[in-house]
Formats: C-alpha cells, structure tokens, sequence
C-alpha cells in the first residue's frame, strides 16, 4: 500500500457518489490535498451547512431554504401551468431550458411495479389538492420516456380525468428507456414544446 490510509478512506467515500469512479476520486483526493487548508475546510464547512439548512418545498417538493422554493416564490411564473417530474432532478434539466415558465410538482420517484413502489409513495394526493386549490389549467406530465415513466404518466392521466384541467405529456424528442435529466438543452425544449395530450 504506497498511499496513507485517510486518502484510502477519502478516496473510497467519494468512490461512493454517483458517477465517481476510483480513479475520479483519487483524481479529486490529490487535488483536494493539493488547495490551501481553509480551501478545503470552506468546502466541508458548505457541504456541512447545506445538509442542515436545505429541506423541501412545502409547495412543490423542490429544494429550499425556507417554506417555499426560489421557483414557488416568483411571482412571474404561470401558476396556471403544472410540470410533473420524478426528481428535483428533472426539475432542474428543465429549467436549464429557459423555456417552461410554469410551476413544479416533483413526485419523489416514479411507480415501479418491480421494486414495490405505487402511488400511495409518491405526492399523488398532494398534486390533486393543488390542482383543485391553485385553479390550475394544464398538467405537463415529464416523467421520463421509460416503462415506470409511461406506467406513471398514464396513472396521473386517469387520476386526472374527472377535472377539467388539460393533461399533457412531454414529446418523445426523448429517447425512450433514456433519463431527462441527460438530455440536451435543445432536446428538452423541442419535447416540451411539442407535448401531446395523455390518451386514456
């Protein structure tokens, strides 16, 4: 073993986050060693501070830093418009796109029939009461283009289908099988663009 066991255990705790290999987190352990200390001890001290001070958004379920997220607080969105994602996630691929004005509501997962998951785990009941209580006009249902994204889509659509508020999926510009939060700006934008009306 040439390299201390603290790197060894930095190193294998970064291994552990999404998309970060071995080598990735050697990569960041050398690059961490190499800032100056209160470099490294301001990142900490923010990581530290972002897990305490970060919850949801009583609204919507976006990331926040009060009640409300910085989406539900501005006032220039159209509350009368409604995007359905799985993730905070796909929330946040979406409004790279510049192009989608509206209001957020993030379920929390998808229903995924495999791993047990149905709707009573995802914010079903809270979008109804949403609906009903902010007289909103159309449901963009974004849930990705994948076999628990279609199950999803369809189960909100039905929900749905006794008020009078237009449900709407995002165009298949999106592969199928693939994750929004992967796809290009462009991309996302035309989908949201051209989305269609949910067929029951």
């Amino acid at each position: 073993m040439f390299l201390p066991k603290r790197f060894i255990e930095v190193s294998a705790r970064l291994g552990n986050l999404p998309g970060i290999g071995p080598k990735a987190a050697d990569r960041l352990v050398f690059y961490l060693l190499d800032q100056p200390e209160d470099d490294v001890r301001a990142l900490a001290e923010s990581l530290m501070a972002a897990k305490r001070e970060i919850t949801f958004c009583r609204r919507c379920g976006n990331f926040a830093q009060g009640d409300l997220c910085e989406v539900c607080q501005d006032s220039s969105r159209d509350a009368k418009l409604l995007c359905v994602v799985e993730e905070i996630r796909d929330l946040s691929a979406i409004e790279k796109t510049g192009a989608y004005r509206g209001l957020y509501h993030v379920l929390h997962g998808r229903i995924d029939p495999i791993a047990h998951v149905g709707p009573g785990e995802l914010q079903l009941g809270h979008l109804v009461e949403r609906i009903h209580l902010d007289d909103v006009r159309e449901v963009i249902v974004a849930t990705n283009p994948n076999f628990n994204g279609d199950i999803t889509a369809m189960y909100i659509a039905k929900l749905l289908a006794a008020s009078e508020v237009r449900v709407t999926r995002i165009a298949t510009g999106i592969p199928k099988g693939s994750d929004l939060e992967f796809a290009d700006i462009f991309t996302l934008t035309q989908a949201l663009e051209k989305r269609t009306d949910v067929q029951i």
